[in-house]
């Protein structure tokens, strides 16, 4: 237990003074967001994206990403790095830029690629954040677990059927995390641009859902038009890479007759179904570290899983990091009793059952009388929830075990509070604050000040503060490098790529 290794990813916008997305380009004094290992880009060009590096220490990952967090404040002047996961004072669809990396036929890739999920999706739904939890169980785990194991499968192929068994049970069960973590059940009015919805008002530019807990994850955050057409398959590894492959070389009408390029402009990578595989939005996803420019599908299909990606955590408002211990401590709890719980094929008829759970808790997580379905049955959310946590117990026990004291069990039982006190949950939270600052902008823009006035008062010491500086100027140099080589024809390269 003491060699799981963990690792987060949080987004944040970046915004001026009046809480606009920033119109400034990625700060040089970050490095290049092409090749700086922790500090990046995602879709927007101010969207920032902080990467920690794996570690198997529990507490490295928010340590480290609190470094990253005061060394960028230090370097955005007039700017704040926004405290909410929804966006707030959105401007025209064209006016939010997208990410530039350089002129290297990789960056241009990104650029092509970022171009595509604009055109297909709009710009406004690629200016949410989140944080992402990378997680994996050591290779003396698995010698472990297998030798319990009668079959006869090779490690990687047993490793990898593990992995997937817990993917699916969390596929049921992840719903837990948006109630107890979510915390957008509110936007700003401007992020609908003028589209009808059934959110109500709470006050003057702001709607909500009542009961909501993370309208990030609803069909008004991440949302994809034709991946209801994908029928991407959990069951195996061998089903999730091959429903991915075809994805990436099916055409859609849709995509097609909105062009690939326009002479020397590429609007989109392909006209496919998915132009690639990071396309395909899931709550958690499988992955593999594979060679420089090998496609994550091909990467999983060789080597196997190597550790997986999930995908639910809001933004927490009320923290200057965004993310809370317990975050952490709950998914390796949460990730073990998938691991070891009995975990069957998801049928078509289970999918559409796990979507609409997590559909009804996103949009109405904090309903009194909320029921999910079991087995095709209305059932009470609260008794559902405390079983499961009764299920989670022993778990947190184990890691309580393997590294003492008590951190894991105390996390448990204080969330667990949540499951009937949903007015102690961040989305309840959220609300009040949005209600008593007269607007979901004001409570945020106040938070996201606050936030960097603490990071700027908490002094960085020498040897940190000198290892960004460098790492900075290495990747600056590096960016470098890679525009100074020789370049095959782009077509070839993304060609090339594709084959």
């Amino acid at each position: 237990m003491r060699g799981i290794t963990r690792g987060y990813e949080r987004e944040c916008l970046r915004v001026d003074a009046r809480g606009h997305i920033a119109a400034t380009p990625h700060p040089l004094t970050l490095g290049s967001k092409l090749t700086h290992p922790w500090i990046t880009t995602d879709y927007a060009e101010a969207l920032l994206e902080f990467i920690t590096p794996p570690s198997r220490d529990p507490a490295f990952p928010l340590d480290f990403l609190r470094d990253i967090h005061r060394f960028t404040a230090r370097q955005l002047r007039e700017e704040v790095m926004w405290a909410g996961s929804m966006p707030c004072v959105v401007g025209d669809d064209k006016a939010i830029a997208i990410a530039d990396y350089g002129s290297s036929n990789s960056a241009k890739m990104k650029v092509a690629y970022r171009e595509g999920l604009g055109l297909r999706y709009g710009r406004h739904m690629q200016t949410i954040a989140g944080a992402h939890y990378n997680w994996s169980l050591p290779e003396e785990f698995w010698e472990v677990l297998k030798g319990c194991d009668s079959g006869t499968d090779s490690m990687q192929d047993f490793v990898s059927e593990r992995y997937f068994g817990l993917i699916r049970n969390f596929l049921r069960f992840g719903w837990l995390i948006p109630y107890l973590f979510g915390a957008s059940p509110a936007i700003c009015q401007s992020f609908l641009q003028g589209r009808s919805s059934d959110l109500e008002e709470l006050v003057p530019g702001t709607l909500f859902r009542p009961y909501a807990t993370s309208l990030r994850m609803s069909d008004l955050g991440y949302q994809n038009r034709a991946q209801d057409q994908l029928h991407i398959s959990f069951n195996s590894l061998a089903e999730y890479t091959q429903a991915l492959e075809t994805a990436i070389r099916t055409p859609d009408p849709f995509y097609e007759e909105l062009g690939v390029r326009d002479g020397e402009h590429w609007k989109q990578l392909s006209a496919n179904l998915l132009q690639v595989e990071n396309e395909f939005y899931s709550g958690i996803r499988p992955k593999r570290v594979g060679k420089a420019g090998e496609r994550p599908a091909l990467a999983l299909k060789k080597y196997g899983v190597e550790y997986v990606e999930v995908r639910l955590f809001d933004l927490n408002p009320f923290v200057d990091i965004g993310i809370v211990p317990e975050q952490s401590s709950f998914a390796d709890i949460l990730l073990l009793m998938c691991l070891f719980r009995q975990s069957p094929p998801i049928t078509a008829r289970e999918q559409g059952e796990n979507d609409e759970n997590k559909a009804r808790v996103v949009n109405h997580g904090r309903q009194p009388d909320l029921n999910l379905l079991v087995h095709n049955r209305e059932k009470p959310f609260r008794p559902i929830a405390h079983a499961l946590f009764d299920d989670m117990q022993p778990f947190a026990l184990m890691l309580d075990v393997a590294y003492g004291g008590d951190n894991y069990a105390t996390t448990l039982a204080s969330l667990r509070r949540r499951i009937d006190h949903p007015e102690t949950t961040p989305s309840a939270q959220v609300l009040a604050a949005a209600t008593e600052h007269k607007g979901f902008f004001k409570f945020a823009m106040k938070q996201s000040r606050l936030h960097h006035d603490s990071l700027l008062a908490q002094p960085l010491d020498a040897a940190t503060s000198a290892k960004f500086e460098e790492s900075v100027q290495v990747s600056l140099a590096e960016q470098k490098r890679l525009e100074s080589l020789s370049q095959d024809r782009f077509e070839d390269y993304v060609a090339s790529y594709f084959a």
